[in-house]
C-alpha cells in the first residue's frame, strides 16, 4: 500500500487543469446558450418564449448528475461515439446555459420600462433596442450573480468523475484507491476547490456591493 507523498498530491494538483478546462468550456459555450435562451425568454414571440421556457425547466429541475448519464449513456444508443471530455462538456454546457439564461433575462427586465418605451419612441427595431439600449445596461446588473454562478459551475465539474473523467474528485478517487488515505486525500481536493472558489465568492460579493451602491444613488 502506497502512503499519501508529494507525487499523489501533485497528482491531484495537476487534475485542476481539466477541472478549470472544463469549466471555461461550460462557461464559454453555456454563456452562449446563456444569452440565446434569455433572448428568447423575453422575446415578443410566444412559441420562442415558450421553447426557452421548457429548455430552462428541463434543465433546472433534473440533477446535473442525471443529465451526464443520459448524455454519457444515451448517445451510444443512439449510434454517436462519445468520450467523457465531450460529454462532461455539453452536458455542463448545456445546464449553465439554462441557469445564466434565467440570469440574465432577470437581468434584463430589470431595466426600468421606461427604457424600453424610450428606444420604442426613437423607431428603433427590435434588435436595435436590444443591442444599443438594453443588453449595455442589463450587461453591467448581470456581472456580479455571473461571477458566483462560476463558482457553482467549477464545483459542479465534480460529478464529470463519475462518467471517468479525470478532473480534480477524479484524481482524488484514484489516489484514495492506492493509499487508502480518505480523510487526508480528500481534505486535500477539498482544500484544492477552495483555493479556486473563494477568490470569485469574493470577487461577486464585492461586485454586488459596488452594484448596490451604485443604484442607490
Amino acid at each position: 500500500m502506497r502512503t499519501f507523498g508529494m507525487p499523489e498530491f501533485w497528482f491531484i494538483l495537476e487534475a485542476a487543469k481539466w477541472t478549470l478546462a472544463l469549466s471555461a468550456i461550460a462557461i464559454l459555450f453555456g454563456g452562449l446558450g446563456g444569452l440565446v435562451v434569455a433572448l428568447s425568454r423575453v422575446s415578443p414571440l410566444a412559441w420562442v418564449r415558450g421553447v426557452a421556457t421548457a429548455f430552462v425547466q428541463v434543465f433546472q429541475g433534473t440533477p446535473l448528475l442525471l443529465q451526464l448519464f443520459l448524455i454519457f449513456f444515451g448517445a451510444p444508443v443512439l449510434g454517436l461515439d462519445i468520450n467523457p471530455w465531450v460529454a462532461a462538456g455539453v452536458a455542463l454546457s448545456l445546464n449553465t446555459a439554462a441557469f445564466l439564461g434565467e440570469i440574465w433575462r432577470g437581468c434584463i427586465q430589470a431595466i426600468p420600462r421606461g427604457q424600453w418605451e424610450a428606444a420604442e419612441a426613437l423607431n428603433l427595431s427590435y434588435a436595435s433596442r436590444m443591442k444599443d439600449v438594453v443588453l449595455p445596461q442589463a450587461w453591467k446588473i448581470a456581472v456580479p450573480p455571473t461571477v458566483g454562478y462560476l463558482v457553482q459551475v467549477i464545483k459542479g465539474t465534480s460529478l464529470a468523475a463519475i462518467i471517468g473523467f479525470t478532473e480534480i474528485t477524479r484524481a482524488g478517487q484514484i489516489v484514495n484507491n492506492a493509499t487508502f488515505q480518505p480523510l487526508l486525500v480528500f481534505s486535500v481536493v477539498a482544500v484544492i476547490y477552495f483555493v479556486m472558489c473563494w477568490p470569485l465568492s469574493l470577487l461577486a460579493g464585492r461586485m454586488e456591493r459596488r452594484l448596490s451602491a451604485a443604484l442607490s444613488r
